[in-house]
């Protein structure tokens, strides 16, 4: 497993299941799409989409806020253009990038564990999704690792 997530050299033979890829094809775009938002809209998505109530933030504090969220999302477009590299010339990585979003991924679930959390006005479409999106990156994982003929 360890030579699967791992391997010595990076090449573009993929030799796991094939829905692991068209997994990794979805989160791929999904970063791109989601980092997109939160780099470029006003708010950063902050209060438009999250409802995190910035108008009843200080001026400095909501900046604070939507300079995260645009940070943020600039993290998932890297992440996003890596995952496209791979899986468009590096297959063999396959295995350590679905490693690498499900680390992401149930990261961010947990979060509620080790951060104070955020006070919103209705439950963020991303905290729903997770409920979907964390198992999925799981099975992306194990499909990966999975030897296919």
């Amino acid at each position: 497993m360890i030579e699967k997530l791992f391997p010595q050299s990076a090449d573009n033979q993929y030799h796991g299941h094939k829905l692991g890829k068209w997994l990794l094809m979805f989160y791929t775009v999904k970063s791109f799409v989601a980092g997109s938002i939160h780099m470029f809209a006003t708010d950063g998505g902050a209060q438009s989409i999250a409802s995190i109530t910035l108008d009843q933030f200080s001026q400095g504090a909501a900046d604070s806020v939507v300079t995260i969220f645009g940070l943020w999302g600039m993290e998932q477009v890297v992440i996003g253009f890596i995952s496209a590299v791979i899986l468009w010339r590096y297959k063999s990585l396959i295995p350590f990038m679905a490693l690498v979003y499900a680390i992401e991924y149930i990261g961010r679930f947990a979060s509620h564990w080790y951060t104070p959390g955020v006070t919103t006005v209705h439950t963020p479409p991303g905290a729903v999704a997770d409920y979907i999106l964390v198992p999925l990156t799981l099975l992306m994982l194990v499909l990966s690792l999975r030897e296919t003929k």
